[in-house]
C-alpha cells in the first residue's frame, strides 16, 4: 500500500502504465536477444575470418583481410542514429516495414555485427601464439586450430566480449525508439519526453539500467564459471 502511494506520488503517470512498461520491457528483451543471436553468429564468422586472413594468421589473404577490415571499420564508424535512417529501404526489403520492433531489429543487427566482429578478432588475438604453433607442429588443420585452439583458449575473452556487446546492444535498442521502434527507449521518448511526462522517462531509464545490471551480473557469473573450468 505504501509502495503504491509512493509510486502514485513520485511517478503519477508511470504508475498508471504498468502494462505498457511490461510490453516495452518484453520488446526490449526480444530485440536484444534476437539481434545478439543473429549478429553473434555473423560477427563471430567475420571475426574468425579477420583472424585467419591477417598477415600473421593461419591463411594470410591480404585482399580478403583488407576488404573485411574496411567493412568493419566503416560499419563501426557510422553513427547508429544515421544508420537507422539510411538502412530503411533495406529494412523494408527484409521485413516489409520500417516501423516496429521487428523492423528496428534489422539496423540493430547491422550496427552490431562490425562491433562484435572486431571484439572477436581482438579476443582471439590474445591466444598465446606458442599454443597455436604447437598445434600446427602436431599437424592440425586450420579448421581444427580455430575450433580446438583459438575458440577454446580464447573462450574467457569471448565471453567478456559477448557481455560487453550485449550491454552496448541494449543502448542501441533504446536509441531505436527514435524511429518508431518499440521497447523502453520508445516509451521514454514518445510517452515521456514528447508529452512532458518526466516520471515516465525516468522510469524507463531505471528499467533500462536494471536490464543492464542484470546482464552484467549474469555475464560475470558465466565468466567466473568459464574461468574456473579452465583453472
Amino acid at each position: 500500500m505504501m509502495i503504491g502511494s509512493l509510486m502514485e506520488h513520485y511517478f503519477p503517470y508511470a504508475s498508471q502504465m504498468g502494462s505498457d512498461f511490461l510490453q516495452a520491457t518484453q520488446e526490449t528483451v526480444l530485440m536484444t536477444v534476437s539481434a545478439m543471436i543473429i549478429a553473434g553468429i555473423i560477427g563471430l564468422a567475420i571475426g574468425i575470418l579477420l583472424l585467419i586472413t591477417g598477415s600473421h594468421g593461419l591463411s594470410p589473404q591480404a585482399a580478403v583481410y583488407w576488404l573485411l577490415d574496411q567493412i568493419v571499420n566503416i560499419g563501426r564508424s557510422i553513427p547508429f542514429i544515421i544508420l537507422l535512417a539510411i538502412i530503411m529501404p533495406f529494412t523494408r526489403l527484409i521485413v516489409g516495414t520500417s516501423i516496429g520492433t521487428t523492423a528496428v531489429t534489422v539496423p540493430i543487427v547491422v550496427g552490431t555485427i562490425p562491433f562484435f566482429a572486431r571484439q572477436v578478432q581482438n579476443a582471439l588475438l590474445e591466444v598465446d601464439p606458442g599454443v597455436v604453433e604447437a598445434a600446427q607442429a602436431m599437424g592440425l588443420s586450420n579448421a581444427a586450430i580455430v575450433f580446438r585452439v583459438y575458440l577454446k583458449e580464447g573462450l574467457v575473452s569471448l565471453v567478456r566480449s559477448v557481455n560487453f556487446t550485449i550491454i552496448n546492444l541494449i543502448g542501441l535498442t533504446a536509441m531505436a525508439g527514435a524511429v518508431g521502434g518499440g521497447g523502453l527507449g520508445a516509451t521514454a521518448l514518445q510517452e515521456g519526453y514528447q508529452r512532458g511526462r518526466t516520471d515516465v522517462t525516468f522510469m524507463a531509464m531505471i528499467l533500462i539500467l536494471v536490464f543492464v545490471f542484470i546482464t552484467q551480473v549474469i555475464g560475470n557469473a558465466i565468466l567466473k564459471i568459464v574461468a574456473h573450468g579452465r583453472a
